[in-house]
């Protein structure tokens, strides 16, 4: 019998009997036949581990720089050394998406991407893997739906 192929991508592959995801790591893999109780999670955004370093640089040369007020760039200097710590403290990561699921008994995250196409194409080709393995009796011992 040949493996039915849902999706490919780079960091994902979903067949007929296996959820696979390369993370930066070693690759993950799931049988489909034992993931339960799959669900969509938004992870909320955060802020960029170098962001508060750089806040802190400008801050410190706006700082420097308030001894020199007599000269007009000077105040551009330090307009700026205000404004930036500002933006840097917004700049966030994007929010990620995961898949969140019970296997063999063990809460896992069985992908995760920031990337919401991506991310609904293979959350997509899973939940179609996954219906289609039930609706085969034959295929993992489930009864038919």
């Amino acid at each position: 019998m040949r493996t039915r192929i849902y999706y490919r991508g780079p960091d994902a592959l979903v067949s007929d009997d296996q959820f696979v995801w390369h993370p930066h790591s070693a690759p993950q893999v799931f049988a489909i036949s034992d993931l339960r109780n799959v669900g969509l999670v938004q992870a909320p955004s955060r802020i960029r581990p170098y962001a508060p370093a750089l806040a802190a640089g400008a801050l410190a040369a706006a700082v420097a720089g308030w001894t020199l007020l007599p000269d007009p760039a000077i105040y551009v200097l330090v307009f700026l050394g205000l404004a930036v710590p500002g933006v840097a403290m917004l700049w966030r990561e994007p929010g990620r998406w995961e898949l969140h699921a019970q296997y063999r008994k063990t809460a896992v995250v069985l992908y995760s991407s920031a990337d919401a196409r991506v991310f609904n194409q293979v959350s997509r080709a899973l939940r179609r893997a996954m219906e289609d393995t039930r609706r085969t009796p034959w295929g993992y011992g489930l009864a038919a739906a």
